[in-house]
């Protein structure tokens, strides 16, 4: 038995195959100074292709898990536009006239050097980035092939000193029973790709010096403890088959409950819907039994493209989206791009602050053809379904009175057409600014409902960016200040007769559910992996009792202890006092 670090859940069982390591051993060359521009050709040309590899692998990883996880690979596009990094690649190219391989290895070696002297994990990860990057233009450079994978179909564990973004990328998730690498960690991307993947994942291996194992051994890899057995004596293997089995039949129950509607153990229903970003995740949504969607992300229809969808394309994905809901709720939200989403064609400029910039309702507004071109197919889908509206960052009045007065003119361009649409289709906001809930009673009598984004409201409410590993620790959604925000976001919808629903990460957390019953939400919307182990839990709530924990969560002033009872709560385990 050897201990690492469980990156993903999960137990995997079965023989291995050994990745062989990628070495570049490269010679000094150097080149004559009249070649200097030929050489930095050869680097822009395999800089090109790299990126085009690079959008390829994205656009492949974004059906099989989705837009978010496979936004990994944006900042692998930006590690070759980083000047940092180019600047060192050309210094060494102009001034030491070294061949562009040799000059791409160097500057490798030289920052991923620099990262791992650091004392942060988050920067030690980000070098296998930077290796990742620069091995794929060496590789381009030097006319190398692919380091490859089992060619048959026959299923296996993988095993390897470190494992890429890339490399995982190009792996049929059907053949991998379980990934052991050396080095990396939970913040890794490669870890981040393994549970989106749902693949058993233990890394972090290099302090147990060299692994015992070589393709064919049997190996067991638990995920969930950390811990990997090469050639386990047969009481160990049994034990752990076992476990597994139980894992698969645990699924397999969870699959029973996609038909069965959301009610507590005393009768309170709530409906579960699904965060999309695609008609395949619809089709994962109706899988797992969601009453509709909840937050349809339209941003991805305009990303990975070179120019704006057009008004015919837009309509006939909302349309097959509502078709599919099968009379449940579509609520479709408006292009909620910049910050962390980028258009390359729409060239954002560079701001200091970005998800404090120019983002959301605020280009739409400011883009009324582009805004008016949506609303135009959203209202022609509403034809064809129970769809509704929701418009992202509103912080005003004045802004939620523009965007109506843009809706009304595409609803009397469609009118001059002659196309049919849903007149009394309903249109709400996300209430994810601070200010939003401030002026909530004003603004739910406007709208027909609320839609809670918890993922943007703690980070603005807390002045967090959960994105950066530094302070990522303070974000945390059962702060005071949040739940305080939620209950006025809940009381302000309720004293207009509005309905108020929720489709952050909060959404499809298990332990929130007491929250949810206290402040009379009844609609969450979540990812659609979440929505029958939220189900699950919900089925095994009591509605009475849920509302008594979250009333004492709100009385308490510490995130910790609001965090330890309702998880004490959701796992049914009576809290010590």
């Amino acid at each position: 038995m050897i201990d690492g670090i469980g990156a993903a859940a999960g137990v995997a069982i079965g023989k291995a195959f050994v990745l062989p390591s990628w070495e570049w051993d490269l010679t000094e060359q150097k080149m004559d100074p009249v070649d200097l521009a030929k050489e930095f050709e050869r680097l822009y040309e395999g800089i090109r292709t790299s990126k085009d590899e690079i959008k390829l692998i994205k656009n492949e990883f974004r059906e099989m898990v989705g837009p978010e996880e496979s936004s990994i690979f944006d900042a692998h596009l930006a590690i070759l536009d980083d000047p940092a990094f180019m600047n060192e690649v050309h210094g060494i190219i102009e001034r030491q006239y070294k061949a562009a391989e040799v000059a791409v290895k160097e500057a490798i070696d030289h920052f991923v050097a620099m990262f791992d002297l650091l004392d942060d994990e988050y920067m030690k990860e980000r070098a296998m980035d930077i290796k990742d990057v620069g091995n794929r233009l060496l590789k381009h450079l030097l006319g190398a092939p692919e380091v490859t994978l089992p060619k048959d179909t026959q299923p296996y564990i993988l095993v390897a000193k470190e494992l890429s973004p890339s490399q995982l990328a190009h792996l049929n998730p059907g053949n991998v029973l379980g990934i052991v690498t050396m080095s990396g960690g939970k913040t890794s991307h490669s870890a981040i790709m393994a549970r989106a993947l749902g693949i058993p994942l233990v890394s972090g291996l290099e302090s147990s010096s060299n692994l015992p194992v070589q393709t064919g051994d049997m190996m067991i890899v638990d995920g969930d403890n950390g811990r990997v057995f090469v050639n386990p004596e047969q009481p160990v293997l049994e034990r752990y088959t076992e476990l597994r089995n139980e894992q698969q039949r645990k699924k397999e129950q969870l699959q029973l409950l996609a038909s069965v509607e959301a009610i507590t153990k005393d009768g309170e229903t709530i409906r579960l819907s699904a965060n999309i970003s695609s008609v395949k995740d619809m089709e994962a949504a109706i899988r797992n039994g969601a009453q509709g969607v909840g937050l349809f992300r339209t941003e991805f229809l305009y990303m990975d493209r070179p120019a704006f969808p057009g008004e015919e394309e837009q309509f006939n994905v909302y349309r097959l989206v509502a078709e599919k809901a099968g009379g449940h709720p579509v609520v479709i939200r408006t292009l909620d791009i910049g910050a962390d989403k980028q258009l390359d064609y729409l060239q954002l400029q560079e701001e200091e602050n970005p998800f404090l910039g120019y983002r959301g309702i605020r280009i739409s507004l400011d883009r009324k053809d582009l805004f008016k071109t949506q609303l135009t197919a959203i209202l022609r889908a509403s034809a064809f379904g129970q769809v509704k509206i929701l418009f992202p960052m509103i912080s005003s009045i004045e802004e939620l009175l523009q965007v109506k007065a843009v809706m009304k003119e595409a609803m009397e361009e469609l009118d001059g057409r002659g196309i049919t649409y849903n007149k009394n289709t309903e249109k709400g906001i996300m209430i994810e600014i601070p200010a939003a809930v401030l002026i909530a009673e004003e603004l739910a009598r406007e709208v027909d409902f609320f839609s809670i984004g918890t993922n943007d409201l703690v980070q603005y409410v807390l002045a967090v960016d959960r994105m950066n590993e530094q302070i990522a620790h303070m974000y945390n959604p059962y702060h005071p200040a949040v739940l305080r925000m939620l209950r006025m976001t809940a009381e302000a919808a309720k004293g207009a007769g509005i309905s108020v629903s929720v489709c952050g990460e909060m959404a499809g957390d298990e332990r929130s559910i007491p929250l949810w019953l206290e402040l009379g939400i009844r609609q969450l919307s979540m990812s659609p992996q979440s929505l029958l182990r939220v189900k699950h839990r919900l089925l095994n709530t009591t509605a009475a009792d849920a509302r008594r924990t979250a009333q004492e969560c709100m009385k308490l002033s510490k995130a910790a202890l609001i965090e330890q009872k309702l998880a004490a709560a959701a796992s049914g385990v009576p809290l010590n006092p």
